[in-house]
């Protein structure tokens, strides 16, 4: 008498609760879907043009954070070191290379919602292209630690997983479809714990 009323309920929390969660699967993938990746760094060039596929779209709505068009700039995201190891605050990493030519760029923390790492303590959570002290190579060398470095040092969080957001503002590298031949900053991890 109620095998059938079951079966269908069973069906129908099987149909959407699939649906659901993949749908919530493909919002919160960087790679694929309209994405490039680059050594550690992904990024998503078409997401805020009119030529974006469907999960771009989705995935720049669910952001809902303000996008560049496509001459102006562009972000790329790191959330592993070149590894492949998940960053964590328990961990030292050193940024080193060079950054594609760009006008200006910005480099911060995030957590995994690409919202800023900022506790209030004053230490310094984000640096850019005229902050940043240059070697005699002139590439960048940044310490991204919980502790205080010596240089051009990044603050993260203690024992919390984050991500790097670097993001190049009027830069040919936006509307070249060329992407794949820049390169990127490597990612190295230097130890963890108090070393």
């Amino acid at each position: 008498m109620f095998r059938v009323p079951f079966l269908v309920a069973i069906s129908l929390l099987i149909a959407f609760g699939g649906g659901i969660l993949s749908t919530f699967a493909a919002l919160d993938a960087t790679e694929g879907f309209g994405s490039i990746k680059i050594g550690a760094w992904d990024a998503f060039p078409e997401a805020q043009t009119i030529e974006a596929d469907p999960y771009a779209k989705s995935h720049r709505a669910d952001a809902g954070k303000l996008l560049y068009g496509t001459a102006e700039g562009l972000s790329f995201t790191a959330s592993a070191d070149s590894a492949g190891q998940r960053l964590t605050g328990d961990c030292h990493y050193r940024l080193t290379g060079s950054v594609p030519p760009s006008r200006f760029w910005t480099l911060y923390a995030a957590d995994q919602h690409g919202n800023p790492l900022d506790d209030g303590s004053g230490k310094p959570i984000a640096l850019n292209s005229r902050t940043l002290l240059h070697g005699p190579g002139g590439g960048m060398d940044i310490a991204v630690a919980a502790s205080a470095q010596t240089y051009n040092w990044l603050s993260v969080p203690p024992s919390r997983p984050f991500k790097l957001v670097l993001t190049l503002l009027d830069t040919p590298v936006a509307g070249s479809t060329g992407l794949i031949d820049i390169k990127m900053p490597d990612i190295q991890k230097t130890g963890c714990g108090n070393v």
